[in-house]
């Protein structure tokens, strides 16, 4: 198989897509660049806890712990800002590492009662409410100031997220924990995601349009870039009418538009828009190593958010579209095969093998333990090869051997509780270790305005799509 790479650089302005077009001598081919992230969205990087102040966490022993409780604040790729709460106790915070907006069924809130409640909290309370004294008065909490909303407000949710036994420290941040828990009320089903492109990956025939892929946003719009000019294959995305786009809503549907004679190749496709996240959007670590607190969004500046879809095609044989998404209710992570061409497509995943035929899509639950790395690798017909990588992260931590781990103080390894022990805050949120960042997965990269899209031959190793 000839491997040919293509970098496409524009100097384009924040919320754009760039699609990129690669052929190859061979039955597939596919992008250099790591794939799409599945749900798209913020993408961010955890900062320290900003504003805290004291609680006291009771463990299951009667011990009990003084920590800081809080916001933490993320600095989004390509810019913003976003402000979160913890929803996972026992798990250390580690600064730095790379988050992912996902939704509630790919993380510890998966299966939460109370989740709905935890959403209400965050639209009435601190920072969504930031007229304190109005705040005040509601909880009969006297006078309240930024640090003691925000912690507060924390304890209330780890009631619900952990059922923690947990009380603020301040006795009108401890009047606002009990308001909200009493008070809080079912918001409703989850927030949806600022931006996706669903499916991320779609396969097709050469000479048809291979998808359709929709887009789903809060944002006012998306804007789009045509494909490179003179990309030998000639593939361009269109809308349902067939026309080249330059911009989409939410609910739009586009298709790569292959022509006939196209050599069997590949194609992707990434959206960018600046919008607000909403509220109640939940944040996990991003890759193998990146065992982090499950966060949950509280507040957001207007941020760049990103998705992206690949497409695949061939004149014949199989045509495949393969994806990974965590599958928390069964403790494991779905491998779904689509097959869109007209001969049978044959894959291995967890030892044993699966064949889809022509129309078809078959998936695999790989089981895979709570808090733990997993490489999923995927091989196929015609070379076809795919890893996906990351932890199911899909339970609230529970603290070992009684002890207390919190999201402030030092992380340190082999599950020792984190949490300075003098409670001293001005450790809040540092950390000791070193946590592992994956690359965010999303094909696009952006230097002083310039993008370049890098692909190759299908065969390299892929992110988590879960």
């Amino acid at each position: 198989m000839i491997s040919v790479q293509r970098a496409v650089a524009a100097a384009l302005g924040a919320g754009l897509l760039v699609t990129g077009a690669i052929s190859a001598a061979g039955p597939a081919a596919a992008q250099d660049a790591p794939p799409p992230a599945p749900q798209g969205g913020a993408t961010a990087t955890l900062g320290e806890l900003r504003t805290y102040d004291k609680a006291v966490v009771r463990a299951a022993d009667g011990t009990t712990k003084e920590v800081g409780a809080g916001l933490f604040e993320m600095a989004v790729d390509h810019g913003g800002s976003i402000q979160t709460y913890c929803v996972d106790f026992g798990t250390p915070a580690q600064p730095q590492t790379k988050y992912q907006e996902v939704p509630w069924s790919s993380s510890s809130l998966q299966n939460n009662p109370r989740a709905g409640k935890i959403r209400w909290i965050l639209e009435h309370s601190y920072p969504q409410v930031n007229d304190l004294d109005a705040l005040a008065a509601k909880a009969g909490a006297g006078k309240l100031s930024e640090r003691t909303a925000a912690a507060g407000t924390q304890v209330a949710i780890w009631r619900l997220s952990d059922k923690a036994t947990a009380r603020a420290k301040d006795r009108a941040a401890e009047k606002l924990a009990d308001y909200l828990t009493a008070r809080a009320r079912n918001a409703g089903g989850e927030p949806k995601a600022s931006l996706s492109l669903s499916p991320a990956t779609v396969a097709g025939r050469t000479g048809e349009r291979v998808g359709p892929v929709t887009v789903r946003t809060n944002a006012g719009g998306v804007n789009l870039a045509p494909a490179p000019a003179g990309a030998a294959s000639g593939v361009r995305v269109v809308d349902a009418d067939g026309r080249q786009v330059t911009s989409a809503a939410d609910g739009t549907k586009l298709w790569f538009d292959v022509p006939e004679g196209t050599e069997d190749g590949a194609s992707a496709l990434t959206a960018q828009a600046s919008t607000k996240v909403p509220v109640g959007r939940v944040f996990t670590g991003v890759g193998a190593g990146a065992r982090s607190q499950t966060q949950i969004l509280a507040g957001s500046s207007t941020a760049t958010v990103s998705a992206t879809a690949t497409a695949t095609w061939s004149a014949g044989g199989p045509a495949a579209a393969v994806t990974a998404r965590k599958n928390c209710a069964e403790g494991g992570v779905d491998v779904t095969a689509v097959n869109r061409g007209d001969a049978d497509f044959t894959f291995r995943v967890a030892g044993k093998r699966h064949t889809v035929a022509p129309g078809a899509a078959e998936t695999v639950t790989v089981p895979v333990g709570e808090d733990q790395a997993y490489r999923i690798a995927v091989t196929g017909t015609g070379g076809f090869e795919r890893t996906f990588s990351g932890v199911l992260d899909c339970a609230t931590a529970e603290p070992p051997d009684g002890g207390i781990t919190t999201q402030t103080g030092p992380a340190t390894t082999g599950g020792a509780p984190v949490g300075a022990e003098s409670g001293d805050l001005a450790e809040t949120g540092s950390s000791n270790a070193t946590p592992v960042i994956a690359g965010v997965a999303i094909g696009l990269v952006v230097v002083g305005g310039a993008i370049v899209l890098l692909l190759r031959r299908r065969g390299g190793a892929g992110g988590d799509e879960g």
